[in-house]
């Protein structure tokens, strides 16, 4: 096992190799409701395991962490969180965090902490979706930003908020730098699976990637999320030459009650 294949197992669980898009610009648009906490409770946590065929790679997990403010904005934070270990020899703990407007959803701030081996840093960028520019820690001039934009983080969120029936396509235009727009996201199927979790009726979404990376066309990646209210991720899957690496949600916590 070397230490492409737990990079890739990071990107896998973040849905990318380059950064995702956000919002819809063909279809429905996302949550109606104007306080994100309605649909994201704080607390509410996603445990995954991280497996390649039958060897266990490492575990994620996916939070709200709390309210928070940035910049006099109330705002959502968010987090991602990868640890792996394989076969104890390479290891990694890397960490996501996102802060979206508590009313408007759209991204203020996003940290990223990488620690690997031969590679510890951490890359920070400051949002400002009412002037559209954003700054990246260590850079000296702003840059042009999307509009209503999201991160990479907050992306998996957000589409947990979308109108999930199968057949849909939806064209997504805001990540927060707009060279890496656009992300199609296809609703593809409802399927009943089996995860450590327990068994979840889900619809099945086939995310492509602008530019390739780990769900570029011919990668069949797919994301199955809960075909209820509460819209949880429940597994991920993208298919290499090597083989699949598959996400599987493990344990949960802090979920909001669902709506019948």
């Amino acid at each position: 096992m070397n230490r492409q294949l737990i990079v890739r197992v990071a990107t896998i669980a973040l849905c990318i190799a380059t950064p995702l898009a956000a919002q819809d610009s063909t279809s429905t648009n996302g949550s109606t409701s104007s306080d994100v906490l309605d649909q994201f409770p704080v607390g509410e946590t996603l445990e995954f395991d991280a497996k390649y065929g039958l060897l266990k790679l490492g575990r994620a997990a996916m939070r709200v962490v709390g309210q928070d403010t940035v910049r006099g904005e109330s705002t959502v934070h968010f987090q991602f969180v990868l640890s792996a270990n394989a076969l104890g020899i390479i290891r990694m703990h890397d960490v996501f965090d996102s802060w979206v407007g508590r009313n408007d959803f759209e991204s203020r701030r996003f940290q990223q902490k990488f620690d690997e081996p031969g590679q510890k840093r951490t890359t920070s960028y400051e949002i400002f979706p009412d002037s559209g520019l954003y700054w990246q820690e260590g850079v000296d001039s702003s840059m042009t930003l999307s509009e209503n934009p999201l991160d990479d983080a907050a992306f998996f969120y957000f589409v947990r908020t979308l109108d999930l029936v199968p057949g849909t396509r939806y064209e997504f235009d805001n990540y927060f730098r707009p060279d890496r727009n656009p992300v199609i996201i296809e609703v593809a199927e409802r399927d009943t699976i089996d995860v450590p979790a327990g068994r979840f009726a889900t619809v099945v979404v086939k995310p492509t990637i602008k530019g390739g990376g780990i769900f570029k066309e011919g990668a069949d990646g797919r994301i199955w999320i809960t075909d209820d209210d509460r819209r949880l991720i429940v597994q991920m899957k993208a298919k290499f030459g090597f083989g699949t690496v598959t996400l599987r949600l493990t344990d949960t916590d802090g979920l909001r009650e669902e709506t019948l």
